[in-house]
């Protein structure tokens, strides 16, 4: 792993934060901080043929990466991808369809299951540790960068439905109709996510988010099963392999679980979606977890005293933890740029 040494480590906010310090001012970045609400993404997207194309490109990748540190000075990069890259590396067809999102060959049988390889094509995924090792070195000593997978519930989902759905139906029935298989699909995804996550982590990822972006459309009992047992596993295969790594795991829409999740040994932080009331969950979760959110992206775009509000409130309610500003869920593409620059002048003001 090419971490930094301890003392390096303290000086990026960040990674500060995820070894639970306390700071006057909380670190920053914004889950989805490079994509179409900037200019210069869109500018360079345009370049490559199709996402996934822009996504195995290193120099565009890397270039996305950067431009939200360069405009804002976020305390964190966060390496572009896509969750759905490890469906294609396992040899499932993934296409994006502009306007549309994610297309891929839906998984609804036995056959179909089988065709995937049981291990993702490495050589797929090349380009995208190639970017990791060129935006580490292109940081400055006080910005770290973090590597990302989806979590195997949410990453199935996909895969299942061949696309995004409102609410996962097709993904759960498959669960509840065909469990030894669905099971399976998770087994896959389970060893394929930590391998990926060990293997940024070596390249130059300084710490680790695992997106379950779908995890609060499951009733308790698949919850655990399906999204916490998974993730769980996922973290103790990256402890084994690299003891020191920072976790972060953001399951959006846990509600009344986070608890649960919290609980899982070796992670480093825990992820805050919008309906999570943050003098709640600071009194409730465990103390030596740095918690990360929770501004409504809604009131970034909206701006005013809608965020100026928001940010005073998400900063009063996280007071006296370990906490990294961040939004409920990803930024969204309307977000007006100078919404952005108040946020960020904002919390450093407090510092």
């Amino acid at each position: 792993m090419t971490a930094a040494a301890p003392d390096v480590a303290m000086a990026k906010p960040l990674l500060a934060a995820l070894a639970g310090e306390r700071r006057r001012a909380s670190p920053v970045w914004l889950m989805r901080q490079a994509g179409r609400y900037l200019p210069e993404y869109r500018a360079i997207r345009a370049s490559a043929a199709s996402f996934l194309d822009f996504c195995y490109t290193p120099t565009l990748a890397m270039e996305a990466t950067l431009q939200p540190i360069r405009r804002f000075g976020f305390d964190a990069a966060i390496l572009f991808s896509d969750i759905l890259v490890i469906p294609d590396a396992l040899g499932q067809r993934v296409s994006f369809e502009e306007g549309e999102g994610p297309r891929l060959k839906p998984i609804e049988t036995a056959a179909d299951l089988a065709g995937l390889a049981e291990a993702p094509d490495w050589s797929r995924l090349a380009p995208v540790f190639e970017t990791a090792e060129r935006v580490r070195a292109a940081l400055t000593s006080d910005v770290a960068l973090i590597g990302f997978c989806g979590a195997p519930w949410t990453v199935a989902s996909y895969m299942i439905a061949g696309r995004g759905t409102p609410d996962q139906a097709p993904a759960r029935l498959f669960a509840y109709r065909q469990p030894e298989l669905f099971a399976r699909l998770i087994d896959i995804l389970v060893e394929a996510s930590a391998a990926y996550l060990e293997r940024q982590l070596r390249a130059g990822a300084e710490a680790v988010q695992i997106f379950d972006s779908w995890a609060g459309v499951l009733p308790p009992a698949e919850f655990e099963r399906w999204s916490l047992a998974p993730i769980a596993r996922i973290v103790a295969k990256l402890r084994a392999a690299l003891p020191d790594a920072p976790i972060i795991a953001f399951p959006r829409g846990a509600a009344t679980e986070l608890g649960k999740f919290a609980a899982i040994d070796g992670l480093s932080g825990i992820g805050l979606d919008t309906a999570v009331e943050p003098r709640a969950a600071a009194a409730a979760l465990p103390a030596r977890l740095a918690l990360q959110g929770n501004l409504d992206p809604l009131a970034l775009l909206a701006g005013g005293r809608a965020l100026d509000d928001g940010i005073d409130r998400t900063l009063a309610g996280f007071a006296g933890r370990a906490h990294i500003f961040n939004l409920g869920h990803g930024i969204l593409p309307e977000t007006p740029i100078a919404h952005v620059e108040r946020l960020v002048a904002r919390l450093r003001k407090t510092g």
